[in-house]
C-alpha cells in the first residue's frame, strides 16, 4: 500500500491517516523532486521508517488529557494540519494543560509560549486558552515546515530555541531538551494508541 505527496504542510496529517488504517511500520522516501511516497512495504533502500508500530499499545506511557480545550486544540490543529493529538502531547509535556502555568524562565500558559514568540504569532494575552492554543500550534507548524516534517527536531526547536538545533546540527545535547522531546513522543504514542514516531523525514 502507497501514498504519494507534494506537499510537505500536509506531512503529519497524512502520516496519520494512513497508519489508522495499516497497523504496521510505514516509510517514506523522498525523490530528487521532492515528491514523498509513503508505504508500509519498501522496495528499495531509499525508503526510511516514519512510523513504528509498537508490541504493547497499552504501555505504561498512558497520559491523559483534560477535555476542557480538546474544542481549542481540534480548531487549531485542523487549521494547520497538525495531527490533534501530537497538540495534546505538547500540552501535556509543557503545561499539564494548566492554562495559568508559567516556568521560571517566564513561558505561559498551555503550550508556554515565551514572551517573544507570543509576539511573533501576535499572541496579545498568552494566558488566554484560544490564543494560547493558537499561538502554539502555528509556532509548531512553523518549525515542522522549517525542519521538513522531522518532528524531534522540531520539538527540540520547540524547546530550546531554533539557534540551538541548528548550532549543534540536531537535537541539543541538554538533558532537559532530550527528556522533553521523549516525553512529548511518549505522551503522543499513548494518545494515537500504541504507534511511535521515529525520524519521520527523508534528508
Amino acid at each position: 500500500m502507497k501514498f504519494r505527496t507534494t506537499n510537505l504542510f500536509a506531512v503529519v496529517v497524512v502520516v496519520t491517516g494512513f497508519v489508522s488504517s495499516a497497523f504496521a511500520d510505514v516509510y517514506v522516501y523522498k525523490d530528487k523532486n521532492g515528491v514523498l511516497t509513503f508505504t508500509n512495504v519498501p522496495n528499495h533502500s531509499g525508503y526510511r521508517r516514519v512510523l513504528r508500530e509498537t508490541s504493547n499499545p497499552t504501555s505504561s506511557s498512558t497520559a491523559v488529557f483534560n477535555a476542557s480545550y480538546d474544542a481549542l486544540i481540534r480548531t487549531a490543529s485542523g487549521r494547520y494540519n497538525i495531527d490533534a493529538d501530537l497538540v495534546r502531547a505538547v500540552i501535556k509535556a509543557e503545561s499539564d494543560f494548566n492554562a495559568a502555568a508559567r516556568s521560571q524562565k517566564g513561558a505561559m500558559g498551555l503550550m508556554q509560549l515565551m514572551p517573544d514568540t507570543a509576539r511573533l504569532h501576535n499572541v496579545s494575552d498568552a494566558y488566554n486558552p484560544g490564543e494560547n492554543v493558537e499561538g502554539g500550534v502555528r509556532h509548531l507548524r512553523m518549525l515542522l515546515d522549517r525542519y521538513e516534517g522531522d518532528l524531534e527536531l522540531s520539538l527540540a526547536a520547540y524547546n530550546a530555541g531554533s539557534a540551538a538545533v541548528e548550532k549543534h546540527r540536531g537535537i541539543p545535547p541538554f538533558a532537559e531538551t532530550r527528556d522533553y522531546v521523549r516525553r512529548v513522543l511518549r505522551f503522543y504514542d499513548s494518545y494515537r494508541g500504541g504507534l511511535q514516531i521515529v525520524q519521520p523525514i527523508v534528508q
